[in-house]
């Protein structure tokens, strides 16, 4: 029983070790592959032979059996040779089962003839029992093949899950071989001979058995030990490998371009990633030096791209940025790294890594540029502007001007016509201001809406920035063409010198900014010199501004009503509504004092609800106390006729006061009517209730005939500025006849404002103009003195 188990423990180990030879054999090439071959069947041929010799010495027979040494010998070379065989068939990278069936019959066969040539050395007549020989090969053939199907499955894996599995399948096939030789040897019955050959070799059973299978356990183990020693090494070899694929994979597949160059100034190895960038193909970077790129890089950077990659060479890494041109002629902007090789201490090389950034320093460049520049014009914007005049100022120039230009009535058209076209218009203006600049040291910046400001270089003097201001003026005040019309804008500048007016940006701007309003406030369209008496003014401004927001709620305001008149008989026809501010320490203020300053804070909305409120309750008020039915004129600004929902909020006043609409008349400007299309819908709704329009200023503004034809006006309002020199300018004369002649024929009726003398009121009453509003009749009176000199003496009459 101990040989037939030590006859396993052989086969085991022998299997064990062709289990781990066949891996070793399908990675192997070349002269390695035939050695592992010749290895690994000398060892699979001596462990199954040495399993199969002890097993054979195991066998008790009642006489000593002699063997045949040639045939002993036939038998080793035998299973050796099919062994070779087999592994050489199965000792691939991949196994198809035709490859594996072709191997496990190679096995098998030298398993079996190994077996029974062995069985036949024996001086003995021996015979074999047919079905136990055939089950027996049949084992040997099955065992092969699960065998060698084993070793290839396992090749691969973790060291320790594979050892295991490996040992698991060599107890396995141990067990087939050992099964396949004793039920050979239960397949066979022996009978002695008469004679003995005495040739043949007398064995000492069990001495030789335990020598033989201590030999072979001892060799196996010398093979275990080697192929573990091998497979540590190779090990090392496959991490290497390893390490090198992926070191190669990342050098081939990296996005940014990578240049390996030795210490020659050769290029040794680049990837794909370099061609893209540079245009250039794979043959041309081949052999070729440092030198030849530098060509490629624009001329501005190639000498610091050269001092970098020395630094480099002296084992620094260096980072920094760089252009190159491609070769189809755009230009590429690169992050480049230099890193040294180093290697034992020395710098054997170096990698140039370059990645391309030109989107993204594309991207940085317009984020910076937004950021110091106005969407809407391409110009620079308040941060950049601010920056300029402080470097302005940091230069210690002697002198330089700073401008501060609003487009006057912009606002007008960017309401009426929509924020689209007022983008338009503004880009227009730009454009115009820009060729007024051309050849001259001048910064534009755009702060806002409508408001720009510029810097005038120290290059030039004060007689010289006012001509260009005048330039800007004259460009500003061409018609711009927009939605078939033409739209006129004018611009107030407002200029302040350095260092007379301020020596710091924040006191320049505030002076220019006082100049720009005194143009505003003196008719707009020109430009002013910031002077000291500017500053007092708009102190002031400021201080009425404050003193505005409360006179509502104080009951500072109120309204003054200016007779309408019919000139045949002297008849009141109507009142206009005035708004007067009776200020707790300055008095009266007239309304051309307040009212833009209303206009600019936004105070307009709230003043012209409180006017038109108290109007319509003070007519409402006359006609019950029996005073005339008449109605009373109120002028709308352009924001309230501008603001959502106006008929409606005009209505509920109406309600409010219970006044009927057809005694309200609404005063609008021409400037108001810039978009037809908005004008119209919006005055068919006030007129539907019954509302009258009036257009005031007849004749000062653009596009009137086509505003009359298209918008539903009630009353023309003949401007005091063609009446003021009537009786002596041939042409506001004729303008007025004009005027008169055409409301006439448009059905509608006509009032002249301004009249002050009787020859003017002649001039009016031959051209058939009856309707009449000025000093010459009455000047704007409070609602009590209204009533004691127009509504008393109707009173009086009528008794």
């Amino acid at each position: 029983m101990v040989l037939v188990a030590f006859s396993y423990v052989v086969a085991v180990v022998a299997s064990y070790t062709v289990l781990d030879l066949v891996g070793r054999i399908s990675t192997s090439k070349g002269v390695s592959r035939w050695s592992w071959l010749l290895f690994g069947a000398i060892a699979m041929g001596l462990g199954v032979w040495s399993m199969h010799f002890v097993g054979m010495l195991a066998f008790s027979l009642n006489i000593s059996v002699a063997y045949n040494l040639v045939n002993v010998i036939l038998s080793v070379v035998v299973v050796i040779a099919a062994s070779f065989l087999a592994l050489y068939v199965v000792g691939r990278s991949q196994l198809s089962w035709r490859l594996l069936l072709t191997g496990g019959l190679l096995l098998a066969t030298g398993i079996s003839a190994m077996h029974y040539i062995g069985m036949a050395a024996m001086e003995i007549n021996i015979s074999y029992k047919p079905v136990y020989f055939a089950l027996s090969i049949l084992i040997a053939l099955v065992a092969s093949i699960a065998a060698l199907w084993l070793a290839f499955y396992f090749r691969k894996g973790t060291e320790p899950s594979r050892m295991w599995k490996k040992l698991g399948s060599g107890l396995i096939m141990g067990a087939a071989v050992v099964g396949m030789h004793y039920t050979g040897m239960y397949a066979a019955q022996f009978e002695m001979l008469d004679t003995i050959d005495q040739t043949g070799m007398f064995l000492d059973q069990k001495l030789l058995a335990y020598t033989i299978a201590g030999g072979t356990l001892f060799t196996l183990g010398l093979s275990l030990f080697g192929i573990y020693i091998s497979n540590r090494l190779s090990r090392k070899d496959n991490e290497i490998q390893e390490h090198e694929k992926w070191y190669k994979s990342l050098f081939e597949n990296n996005q940014d371009g990578i240049i390996s160059i030795n210490m020659d100034y050769r290029i040794i190895g680049f990837n794909s990633a370099v061609t893209e960038l540079t245009g250039l193909t794979g043959d041309w970077f081949r052999n070729q030096t440092i030198d030849n790129i530098l060509p490629f890089i624009v001329p501005e950077d190639q000498e610091r791209t050269r001092e970098m990659f020395t630094k480099s060479r002296d084992g620094e890494m260096q980072t920094y940025q760089t252009a190159i041109m491609h070769e189809h002629g755009h230009r590429v902007e690169l992050s480049v790294i230099n890193a040294p090789v180093i290697l034992d201490g020395q710098v054997v090389g170096s990698y140039i890594i370059a990645k391309d950034i030109t989107e993204e320093k594309q991207s940085k460049e317009k984020i910076q540029h937004l950021a110091f520049h106005d969407e809407l014009t391409g110009m620079p914007n308040r941060r950049m502007f601010n920056e300029v005049l402080a470097q302005m100022i940091d230069s210690d120039a002697k002198q330089f001007a700073v401008m501060v230009m609003d487009l006057d009535r912009f606002k007008l058209i960017n309401d009426s016509l929509g924020h689209t076209y007022g983008d338009q218009f503004l880009q227009e203006m730009c454009e115009r201001i820009r060729r007024c600049m051309e050849g001259m040291k001048v910064t534009l910046a755009r702060m806002g809406g409508d408001e720009f400001t510029l810097l005038c270089d120290s290059s030039y003097d004060t007689n010289q920035v006012a001509n260009f201001a005048e330039q800007i003026i004259k460009a500003i005040g061409v018609p711009y063409r927009l939605k078939e019309n033409d739209f006129y804008v004018t611009a107030s500048i407002g200029i302040a010198v350095y260092p007379n007016d301020g020596a710091d940006a924040v006191q320049l701007l505030k002076n220019a900014d006082t100049a720009m309003y005194e143009v505003k406030k003196n008719g707009k369209n020109g430009y002013q010199f910031y002077t000291g008496e500017l500053n007092a003014q708009l102190q002031e401004k400021i201080e009425l501004e404050v003193d505005l927001r409360q006179a509502i709620s104080r009951n500072q305001l109120f309204l003054n009503y200016q007779p309408q008149i019919r000139a045949g008989d002297s008849q009141m026809i109507g009142v206009e509504a005035l708004v007067r501010w009776n200020h707790p320490t300055k008095g009266t203020i007239s309304p051309g004092v307040f009212i833009p300053i209303a206009e600019e804070t936004g105070i307009i909305y709230e003043m012209g609800t409180w006017v038109l409120r108290e109007a319509c309750r003070q007519m409402k008020e006359w006609h019950r106390g029996g005073g005339p039915l008449i109605p009373v004129s109120v002028n709308l600004s352009s924001q309230q006729f501008h603001q959502t929902n106006l008929a409606m909020y005009i209505k509920e006043i109406l309600a409010e006061t219970e006044l009927e609409p057809q005694y309200l008349e609404l005063e609008i400007t021409e400037s108001m009517m810039m978009d037809a299309s908005v004008s119209r819908s919006i005055l068919n709704e006030l007129t539907e209730s019954g509302i009258r329009i009036s257009l005031d200023d007849f004749g000062t503004g653009y596009s009137s005939l086509s505003y009359l034809k298209l918008l539903p006006i009630h009353k023309l309002k003949i401007d005091r500025s063609f009446i003021r020199d009537i009786t002596e300018n041939n042409n506001d004369k004729a303008i007025v006849a004009t005027i008169i002649s055409m409301a006439q024929h448009l059905n509608m009726d006509v009032i002249a404002e301004g009249i002050e003398t009787k020859e003017q009121l002649d001039i009016l009453m031959d051209n058939d103009c009856k309707k009449i509003q000025g000093y010459y009749y009455s000047r704007p009176l409070p609602a009590r003195d209204v009533e004691e000199a127009f509504f008393a003496p109707m009173r009086v009459s009528r008794t």
